[in-house]
């Protein structure tokens, strides 16, 4: 039987210079445990619209389960990307949107319950009605995985120390690693935040990115480091997601962490290389991937 996991927030349009692409942290996560092998289900909504039906349309293609994304009356999610810099693409991210207004139900608690984990963000609880839902379904969950993904201006810390109350695996990148250090008034190093995170929360495992430089995570009080794969990168549209992807894959498959984070390194390198955040790919396309 294969591992349930949900994954609550934002799926959307990029709109690039060259083209719009689906996109978005939480199906790009969603997709990749599909690939993965996992029962993935994304919890979102798209709007009442051509670029809505557009949308299901690509998950749907993917096989993967839709039954947790919801219609309602408010625009498909648009975001404009900047990939000038592809080591440092920038997004607005246009408001309202559909996934900003998503509704709870006996439907989604009861999928909370018989999940192995819950993946959450800051940027699919920027809006209160949504932020209200996953804190009603955060509960319920066996294991709460936090993937930070800060979207200036979209994120309050005070919601984030919310988060933090009922996160067990917390995922940042190296410029979060910073506004959690300014935030909080800690030494600038990882090992500072991972030893304050897992002090004052039941934050248990900390993984940070570190772009071209691979990832490191604490884990039980201890730190483990990858130095990552060189690739040729097309762009790092969902790189991260991908990296969360495949680390929350062997973390529930009781891996050793070293192999954890090997592997959650060698897919986000992967889809760096390809093309958009959710590429389609099969496992041994991994093997490509080296040192």
């Amino acid at each position: 039987m294969p591992h349930k996991v949900l994954v609550f927030g934002e799926m959307l349009w990029d709109c690039l210079p060259e083209g719009d692409v689906p996109g978005g942290a939480s199906m790009n996560v969603a997709l990749h445990l599909h690939h993965l092998g996992f029962d993935s289900h994304l919890i979102s909504a798209v709007g009442d619209d051509i670029l809505g039906e557009k949308l299901l349309n690509h998950f749907r293609s993917f096989g993967a389960a839709d039954d947790l994304i919801q219609i309602n009356e408010y625009p498909t999610s648009r975001v404009i990307v900047d990939n000038k810099d592809i080591e440092n693409v920038k997004y607005d991210i246009l408001s309202p949107a559909a996934w900003d207004f998503v509704k709870n139900s006996d439907t989604l608690k009861d999928s909370v319950k018989s999940s192995d984990a819950l993946v959450f963000g800051t940027l699919g609880v920027r809006h209160s009605k949504s932020l209200q839902t996953l804190l009603e379904l955060l509960p319920h969950a066996k294991l709460r995985i936090f993937d930070a993904n800060l979207r200036p201006p979209y994120y309050d810390f005070e919601v984030i120390e919310k988060l933090l109350g009922m996160t067990e695996v917390l995922k940042i990148n190296e410029d979060e690693l910073v506004a959690f250090e300014d935030y909080f008034d800690i030494k600038p190093n990882p090992e500072s935040i991972c030893q304050f995170m897992s002090h004052h929360f039941p934050v248990k495992t900390i993984c940070i990115t570190l772009g071209s430089k691979g990832a490191m995570v604490f884990h039980q009080g201890e730190m483990f480091q990858d130095a990552g794969f060189r690739v040729k990168v097309k762009d790092t549209i969902g790189a991260g997601d991908a990296f969360l992807s495949g680390f929350v894959k062997s973390y529930l498959e009781k891996k050793p962490m070293p192999e954890t984070l090997e592997f959650a390194c060698k897919l986000g390198a992967f889809v760096a290389s390809q093309q958009g955040g959710s590429p389609n790919y099969k496992l041994s396309d991994l093997e490509k991937i080296s040192r």
